[in-house]
């Protein structure tokens, strides 16, 4: 199938599929005689594997660890938990951090008495002086 059809199918865009071949997470596919590319039904695997580690937080590099541990038949599960453990930790760490900032911009707005005076509790935190 070519890169559009492989890109409805996965929803994966185009440019990230191409994206993907040129640093080596899927391999080149076979070309058509038109020069077009042709997807095969392991490359459709794949670009989902990527697409659905991707929608969990996974970075390209850890993406590229995930498909040498898939692509093994004699991996140790152990190995995907930790990289699966490791994740989830890291994204709290983030959660946390993000909902810091959250707390820290609502006590900022409800001091702001948010009127046409030029004073504000905002203004002045990100400026440092409070």
């Amino acid at each position: 199938m070519n890169i559009g059809e492989a890109s409805a199918r996965t929803g994966v865009s185009q440019r990230m599929i191409r994206h993907y071949e040129k640093i080596g997470l899927i391999p080149a596919p076979a070309r058509r005689d038109s020069g077009y590319r042709d997807y095969a039904h392991a490359d459709i695997a794949r670009l989902r594997f990527i697409a659905n580690a991707r929608d969990l937080g996974f970075a390209i590099e850890e993406i590229g660890e995930l498909l040498a541990l898939w692509g093994n038949d004699h991996r140790a599960s152990a190995e995907v938990k930790a990289l699966a453990l490791a994740k989830a930790e890291e994204l709290g760490r983030k959660a946390r951090a993000l909902s810091d900032m959250r707390e820290s911009l609502l006590h900022l707005a409800e001091s702001c008495a948010g009127d046409a005076r030029p004073d504000c509790p905002i203004i002045a935190r990100m400026a440092g002086e409070a």
